[in-house]
């Protein structure tokens, strides 16, 4: 990272150099996947890197069970940032897999916000509703929070009992040389975030199965911690966990989506109108400075927030997608056009998934009690 970047699983701030950090983590690139991994996030390549996630792979075409496990932070908008995870949390329950996924707000309220109440609130009417309206489904889904583990008192024992545990196989030391500065807090909610990596595995839950976990390359110290203290702690026999690494979908201003700064992302929250005045306001342009510039020189697809909108997935057909590429980057396709592209698909999205919005409230409460 360069000296004024930051990059860890509570902040992300400047330039992430993916290559290098593929190298340093001990990251892989993916393989040729079979068909049934045919996802628009494997083929363009969002999804890039990966830790034996072959198991996966092996369990899907097998047709053996196995778990995916993901979190939130239950703070702030859910935005297309977020959207990310949740495309690759409904693609794997369509796989076959049992969903694990939990509500960080024991890690919310020592890191970022002690309203626990508040927590639990963002939790469901952003996070909740927009899974279920996106289209995730309660069958083979376990929804649950830090703070309340199961209403199931051998669950939720097993559980606590296992992140208590797995402190014996950690050292401060690691803590440091993983994290860097790290609180008493922090290293308290990076056990518990292991134990939610874990505990599925545990015979309470579903037993020894394979798990993976897709992550941003910034949670990637939570998979490492998870991983080194799975291999140590031989009495439980794990199968060591599986995690994928997806490129950050770039704010409105380029960089990363900050819950903190609205107008660096859309929130699958606001209205058709707001979300087309954001993109012609603050969507950085791959464009050049004059039309004439445009025409001869042609834009950067690349670092064009418009186009990389439709690449993330408002564009699924890849024809299509490959065709507004050229078309920018040869100049016959202006900045204003694309982003107008941009803004209908968008509006059309956001249309659609509010209206679901709404029989998915209803629906909430049946997540909760499954």
């Amino acid at each position: 990272m360069a000296a004024d970047s930051v990059l860890n699983p509570w902040e992300v701030k400047g330039e992430v150099e993916y290559g290098k950090l593929l190298r340093e983590f001990g990251l892989r690139p993916l393989a040729q996947l079979p068909k049934k991994f045919d996802h628009l996030l494997f083929r363009r390549g969002i999804i890039f890197a990966q830790r034996d996630f072959e198991r996966v792979v092996q369990a899907v075409e097998q047709k053996k069970p196995f778990v995916m496990m993901t979190g939130l932070m239950p703070s702030g908008k859910f935005h297309f940032g977020h959207k990310l995870v949740a495309d690759q949390m409904i693609f794997y329950q369509g796989l076959g897999a049992k969903l694990y996924v939990t509500v960080a707000d024991i890690e919310a309220y020592n890191t970022r916000n002690p309203d626990m109440a508040e927590l639990r609130r963002v939790a469901i009417e952003e996070y909740l509703t927009n899974y279920i309206a996106l289209g995730l489904e309660p069958k083979n889904l376990d929804f649950y929070f830090q703070s309340l583990r199961s209403v199931d008192g051998v669950k939720a024992s097993a559980y606590y009992r296992l992140a208590s545990m797995l402190s014996r196989n950690a050292t401060f030391n690691e803590f440091r040389a993983v994290y860097g500065d790290i609180s008493p807090a922090k290293m308290a909610s990076s056990l518990l975030q292991a134990a939610d990596m874990l505990h599925a595995q545990l015979p309470e839950f579903e037993g020894p199965v394979p798990v993976v976990v897709p992550v941003g390359i910034d949670q990637d110290p939570h998979i490492r911690l998870a991983r080194d203290i799975a291999g140590r702690a031989k009495e439980f026999g794990f199968v060591q966990l599986s995690s994928t690494y997806h490129f950050f979908q770039p704010g409105l201003k380029g960089g990363k989506m900050s819950s903190s700064d609205q107008t660096s992302y859309i929130a699958l929250t606001d209205t058709p109108e707001d979300a087309a005045a954001k993109i012609k306001k603050y969507a950085f342009s791959g464009g050049k400075g004059t039309v004439e510039e445009h025409r001869k020189f042609g834009g950067n697809p690349e670092v064009d927030v418009a186009f990389q909108l439709l690449r993330y997935g408002l564009e699924p057909d890849d024809k299509k997608l490959a065709k507004v590429h050229d078309e920018y980057k040869s100049g016959r396709l202006l900045t204003s056009e694309l982003k107008q592209v941009a803004i209908e698909r968008v509006q059309d999205f956001l249309k659609r998934h509010q209206k679901a919005r709404e029989s998915a409230k209803k629906k909430a409460e049946r997540f909760l009690s499954q």
